[in-house]
This record gives structure tokens, sequence and C-alpha cells, in this order.
């Protein structure tokens, strides 16, 4: 039973819905967060070994399971926070597949973030005025430095102030220290290289899992808001589409869909704010657009659901020896977890002065002993095992798309339709990444293995050799789940689908925040920067609210 009169209705419930949930609670107003997933209990979220292996195991066999088992986190997490695909379809061209990982529960993909948060530097803002990019960000750094620190304060963000030009400086409570083996690694690539060598942003381990881990809206932002009491979620629903006023320069309500008995019902609301993810917002959007619905919102520059873009990758395993002078050494697992905090980075960032022959930024994540295996196991011994995943900028590009597929699922819901393929400037970006990954891995006396020959067990190379991430190419688009794009911010409403505010240019009601509003996708880890624009967007609607 929903609770009414609520004046504010949320679409999604992961990190940017449930930034807006708290922005729009302290305000004081009532809001409903419509979550088309189950609500979970914690022990249900967890869920615990060997069960979560079963369930892995048996995903995979029947097909429910197709892409997530690519992506690591799949193997860490209970599998039934990683959507089923069956039940949750969508296309894309045979020749160009897309890996869309969803998490559709309260809390959606928060759940399963690597926690990694890093602030986009003006130079991402100003390097959209480049002709390269042909769409624009009509807000700079000095837009959101305020809500960066604010949220970086809430979240309790590990990190170190490292004054760099690429990645600014965030506040934080203290930095988690590198292993041994990343110090000395750390000591090489800087004596050698004279590259930036920094500890990684984010969150700490979940050490309560009788707790919501920090890093999830679950335990965090929502947890804040759900305390005020301005907030209520509907769990299990689907938003098929707004519907517009007479006049078409509002929404005045959502319909939505029942997952239990498939019953369609309409909710009226004043202000509408769309944070369901990159690609369902973009669906959401399209089924409410002008061309799919008679009395549908406008979209004056016809370009929603074009521009999707995620970032390109590439990765590396690698050894090295142990230093048995030092309190390290031992092939045991030390318990150095891998966290959003717990490794290093190695931002590269846009530099503009050097040969490259593409646009755009990259940085390299790594860990060295984070994941060691039982020595028993190892096909190395008296060696640490290492990885570094370079992460790189992907320019907007008006052919790669979202729309509806002209299929529905089992609701009735038009599925979305996913089109998007690396061009020639990420394909010589992904060369620079290899080069330079593995020119670091040599300077830090590092000694490249395939991914497959970390365990020395026999039947997992065949399994192992499959991955995307073992490949030299980059993975597929979506492999990063880090999709953004399709309806962008933008300066006017002949180029951009949304104004500086976030607000639909013929549809002020409507906000969108989530990663949909990116005009670039940069190359920084985006969650951190839509939680600093949810915030900002947010705080806008509710003057405008009030007044």
């Amino acid at each position: 039973m929903i609770d009414k009169p609520y004046e504010v209705i949320i679409i999604g419930s992961g990190a940017t819905g449930g930034m807006a949930a708290l922005t729009m609670a302290k305000a004081g107003i009532r809001v409903l967060v419509i979550e088309r997933g189950p609500e979970l209990e914690i022990k249900q979220a967890n869920g615990t070994e060997p069960c979560n292996m079963i369930r892995r195991l048996i995903g995979v066999a029947n097909g429910n399971y197709q892409n997530q088992p690519q992506h690591p986190g799949f193997w860490k997490s209970n599998p039934l926070l990683y959507a089923n695909k069956k039940a949750n379809p969508y296309t894309h061209p045979i020749n160009a597949p897309f890996m869309w990982t969803q998490g559709n529960q309260v809390g959606g993909r928060s759940l399963t973030w690597g926690g990694i948060t890093l602030r986009l530097a003006d130079e991402d803002f100003k390097a959209s005025e480049d002709k390269e990019y042909d769409l624009e960000w009509p807000i700079r750094y000095k837009d959101l430095e305020s809500h960066y620190s604010e949220v970086e304060n809430f979240l309790k963000i590990y990190g170190n102030k490292d004054d760099l030009n690429q990645l600014p400086n965030g506040k934080y409570i203290g930095k988690l220290p590198f292993t041994e083996s990343e110090e000395r690694f750390a000591s090489k690539i800087k004596d050698k290289l004279n590259l930036p060598f920094i500890h990684s942003r984010g969150f700490g381990a979940n050490e309560d899992k009788a707790k919501w881990a920090r890093y999830s809206s679950l335990g965090s932002t929502l947890k804040e808001a759900y305390r005020l009491g301005k907030v209520e979620i509907l769990s299990d629903h689907i938003v098929d589409k707004l519907i517009m006023s007479k006049d078409r320069k509002s929404a005045k309500s959502v319909i939505i869909v029942n997952q239990k008995n498939g019953e369609r019902s309409e909710l009226e609301s004043k202000l509408i704010i769309l944070c369901s993810s990159t690609i369902q917002t973009i669906r959401i959007l399209l089924s409410s657009e002008e061309s799919n619905n008679s009395n549908g919102l406008i979209d004056p520059s016809h370009s929603l659901g074009k521009n999707l873009m995620d970032h390109i990758s590439t990765c590396r395993f690698f050894t090295v020896p142990i230093d048995k002078n030092l309190t390290d050494y031992s092939n045991e697992n030390k318990n150095h977890l891998l966290t959003g905090a717990g490794s290093f980075f190695i931002p590269i960032g846009r530099d503009r002065s050097s040969k490259n022959n593409f646009v755009g930024g990259y940085g390299i994540w790594g860990g060295i002993d984070r994941f060691e295996p039982p020595d028993v196991l190892k096909k190395y011994k008296d060696t640490k095992t290492g990885f570094l995943i370079g992460h790189g900028e992907v320019l907007p590009n008006n052919k790669n798309t979202v729309s509806l597929s002209g299929e529905t699922d089992l609701f009735d819901i038009a599925i979305p339709h996913i089109s998007i393929i690396w061009r020639e400037n990420e394909k010589r970006m992904v060369k620079e990444m290899t080069r330079m990954i593995e020119l670091i891995i040599n300077s830090g006396n590092g000694n490249i293995i395939p991914v497959s020959e970390i365990l020395n067990i026999p039947f997992t190379k065949q399994i192992l050799n499959k991955s995307v991430a073992t490949k030299n190419d980059a993975p597929p688009p979506g492999y990063y789940i880090h999709e953004v794009g399709g309806a962008p911010m933008g300066n006017n409403k002949e180029k951009s689908v949304l104004d500086n505010w976030n607000r639909l240019w013929e549809c002020s009601n409507v906000l969108v925040v989530d990663g949909a509003c990116w005009p670039t996708s940069s190359w920084q880890s985006p969650t951190l920067t839509m939680m600093a624009i949810t915030k900002r967007a947010c705080e806008k609607a509710i003057i405008d609210f009030k007044g």
C-alpha cells in the first residue's frame, strides 16, 4: 500500500536514486521510489557459500546467466544480484555484442559496485569543447566541486591528496595501505617511468556482513533518507512510460506494471526523477516520446537514444617475485582485500602534448597480492599475483544507440535494442593502454602471465580461456559496466535532450540524473560524479519546487 501523498517520484533505487531520495528528504519533501526488483533482506542479498556457487553454476548451465560470468564481481557476489537475462531481455546486432549487466533489486547495482570514487577534472569538462566530441558539457568542475565534497564527506571515502591536475583531490578519511608488493612495485614505476602511482580512492571492505555495505545506497543514502521518514519504496514494479499533460509541457504521471500479477496502474506526481541506470532510463524516455506515443514528450534535438558510451578496457595479469627479506614473504593470502580503496591507480589522464594518435584520456587500476590463491594451487611459486586494467574514454558517436527493438517482454513492455561498436579512435587507445601496461609491468620487475595460469588446476584453464578479459582485443561494450549517454545535458535544445540542470527541455518537471545525462564519458569511474550531478540537480529542483 502506497502511503500518499508523496510529492516526487524517483525511478530507480541505486547510487543516483538513493542520492535523489536523500536530497529530497532533507528538504522535507515526501518521495516515492519505484524499483523494478524486489526488496531483499541482508542475508538474502549476501547469500552464503557454497550456495552462491551452486546458483552461479546452475545459472550458467541453464542460460539464465550469459554475460554476467565475464565480470569478476559475479564470482564474489550473490548471483541473484545480477539480473537474469531471460527475464530481462534486450537485443543487439549479431556482429556487435553488448554485455549489459542489470541489478534489479532495491539498491540496484550499488549492491555490487566496485566502490572506486574518482572526480572528473576541469580539463575533462573543457575537453568536450573540441570538435572531435561534437557534444559539450554545459557545466564545469566548479559547478560540482562543493557537491563532490559533500558526497565524499557523507560516504566516508578513503584516499590520499595527491595534488594531480588530472585527478582533483577529494575529502578523505585517510588512505588504505598498499601491500608490500605494491610498495616495491610503486617505487620502481616512479623511479623508472616517472608516472603518478597513487592509492586508489573509494571504499574499504564491508567488515560487518550484518549491515548493508556503505558503498550501497541501502547502507548510506537510502538508509539516511529512511531515517528522515520521508521515503517510501514501491518494489517489484516496472515503469513503462511517462504520461504527459494535455499541453505536453509537463509530465503528470507514470505507468507502472506490478511484476507479481502484471497489473498496470498510473501514479501522478509533481516531479519525476529518472535514476534507473542509463539504458533503462533511455528505454522509458523512448517509450514516452512522441514518435512512440501520440501525446508523448517532445525531444527538439531528435537525439534521444544516440551517443551511447562505455569505457573501453584492456587487462593484463602478472606475477612479481617475493623478496624473502620482507615481512610479506609468504605464499599465504594475508587477507589484503581488493576494494575500491584497497588497490592502486596510475592516472594517465589526457596528455595533449604526447604523440598519441587518439583523442581522450585513460587511467590504469591495479593491485598486487589482493586475491592470492593458496600455495598448493599456484602455478608460479614464490611470487605474488597482480593485475592492471586500463580503462579509457570513449567519444560520443551518434551511430551508437539505444532504440526500442519492436519486441516486448513478458509484460508487453518494449525491450531495448543496444547498438554500439568501438571506432578506430578507441582501438588506437587500447593499443596505447596495452603498450603502457606492459611497460609498467616490465619496469616493475613483473612477468606477464595468462589469467588461465594463475591457478594450477586443469579444468579452470578451459573456463578462463573463454573469458573476454583474457583476450588481447578489448572486451565488447558493456563489459566495464560504465555505460553513459543517450540523453545528454547541453547548452541548447537543438543538440541536447536536457538543459544544464538536467531537466528535459520541453518538460521541466522531469529530471534525468543517472549516466544517461552525460555528453561525454571521460575516463574516470563515473559513479561519484553521477551522485554529485544528482545532488546538484535535485537541489535546484527543490528551489523551483518550493517556489
